[in-house]
């Protein structure tokens, strides 16, 4: 199955790319997308942690399926006041 992840802020800066589609496994996860992701993008190394996960627009965990043509967007921490 193919995910089409966004990127934004410093994972935009880390990967270099606002959006790229990604083959997967049937089956799996946010948490093997995650995966995949540091090693296609080793400098997200730094940001990762720090990131949240939106799938087809609802954050979700890292155990929340994947499916084929789902997006995936990289959202920073977000302050204010």
């Amino acid at each position: 199955m193919n995910v089409d992840v966004r990127y934004f802020a410093a994972a935009r800066e880390a990967t270099r790319l606002a959006h790229e589609t990604l083959p997967m496994a049937a089956g799996a996860t946010v948490a093997e997308l995650a995966e995949a992701l540091l090693a296609r993008h080793p400098d997200l190394a730094g940001a990762l942690p720090h990131l949240r996960f939106a799938l087809d627009e609802d954050f979700v965990g890292l155990d929340a399926p994947l499916t084929d043509g789902a997006t995936v967007a990289l959202i920073p921490p977000v302050g204010g006041g």
